[in-house]
């Protein structure tokens, strides 16, 4: 995947390079306003970068120089062109919006005489019921790491110093030919030290483990918002956690008993294991002592899936479980909005269809005259 969006990347590059200058300007001058002044996560920014640069790109190639020069019927055909080189309908529902975005910012700062995207309409994407797991098969995936799972392919990107050693060699064979046999008991005693260290890293990669869980499924936040947390983030009294969102929006999310044991034997015992001068105040650490990284939980959370012998699951299956089951405990439909963090309430009525779904099922299955 990483090789994917490299590629993707480079790609866009050399596109960039190849429009006119005052194209360039454009892209680069848009795509600050877009870090700067509306604060989108670099994600985003390069989303809408390479959507632009792709749309300019087919403009000039129709004989467009300037910015000016850009109609909306040249909107409609590089979507169009989109369609048939078979883009999803999410993909091109994102690029209408990115073509929305650019024209009107444009036709602001005068670099278009009107507003040319501003009737452009979105193809309407299909939208999938998200899946997620029953209330007691979240308790099985949060409670994995303390029941003995275990992953038999920890991403390399989360393996400790400490538990390198090249394929089979033997411990008691690592003495160089040289050594001198008095230092037999030093070099058995070296060993059990690392040893031991070794079992501390891995205790405590157990500890962040359970503590990463507990969070995603006790809060329903994002991966990255996880990830973001610092130490001064969490009020321990109040069982309360400040999370940065999406455009930079903080929110303050409650967490129950569950997480806060977890978070609290992580900090008691885990997170000084795996601490370095780097760690500065991240409050999630991955084995080498830096902030966690999402796509290192990701495959976190996926494995003790795995491990546990549950349905694929994801961080985002995890958030999609918690309001789902806020919403099925009671939760009002704005509270969870809320909770979330997010900014529209149609993005939180999806999971009253999955409840509903659900309690159509239950009614089919038990109702004498379903």
């Amino acid at each position: 995947m990483g090789g994917t969006e490299d590629r993707n990347t480079r790609g866009t590059r050399a596109v960039h390079a190849a429009l006119p200058e005052p194209l360039r300007d454009a892209v680069d001058e848009f795509a600050r306003y877009l870090a700067s002044v509306r604060n989108r996560s670099a994600h985003t920014v390069r989303a809408y970068v390479a959507d632009l640069v792709s749309l300019l790109d087919h403009a000039h190639r129709m004989g467009c120089a300037e910015v000016a020069e850009l109609s909306l019927d040249t909107v409609r055909s590089w979507l169009a062109k989109q369609r048939t080189m078979g883009a999803a309908r999410t993909s091109l529902a994102r690029r209408a919006a990115a073509a929305r975005t650019f024209s009107a910012w444009a036709h602001r700062g005068g670099l278009l005489p009107t507003d040319v995207a501003a009737t452009l309409a979105s193809p309407r994407p299909q939208r999938t019921l998200p899946t997620v797991l029953r209330a007691d098969q979240a308790a099985l995936l949060v409670e994995a790491p303390t029941r003995g799972a275990t992953i038999s392919a920890r991403p390399a990107a989360d393996a400790h110093p400490a538990d390198a050693q090249p394929a089979g060699t033997n411990p008691a064979d690592a003495q160089p030919a040289d050594a001198h046999p008095g230092a037999d008991a030093g070099s058995a005693m070296e060993m059990a030290d690392g040893a031991e260290a070794g079992d501390r890293v891995a205790e405590a990669v157990l500890l962040r483990d359970r503590a990463l869980l507990e969070l995603l499924y006790g809060t329903g936040v994002r991966v990255s918002e996880a990830c973001g947390i610092d130490l001064a983030d969490v009020d321990h009294g109040r069982r309360v956690v400040r999370v940065w969102g999406k455009g930079g929006r903080e929110r303050s999310v409650p967490y129950g008993l569950p997480a806060q044991r977890a978070l609290d034997e992580w900090l008691r015992r885990g997170r000084s294991v795996l601490a370095v001068p780097d760690s500065r105040d991240a409050l999630l650490l991955g084995a080498r002592g830096g902030r966690l990284n999402p796509t290192t939980a990701r495959r976190i959370v996926a494995a003790y899936a795995q491990a546990a012998g549950l349905p694929r699951i994801s961080p985002h299956g995890l958030r999609h479980s918690a309001a789902t089951h806020l919403l099925e405990g009671g939760a009002d439909l704005r509270a969870v909005q809320e909770l979330l963090g997010h900014s529209s309430l149609a993005s939180t009525q999806v999971y009253t269809h999955v409840s509903v779904d659900r309690l159509r099922t239950a009614y089919r299955q038990a109702h004498p005259r379903a």
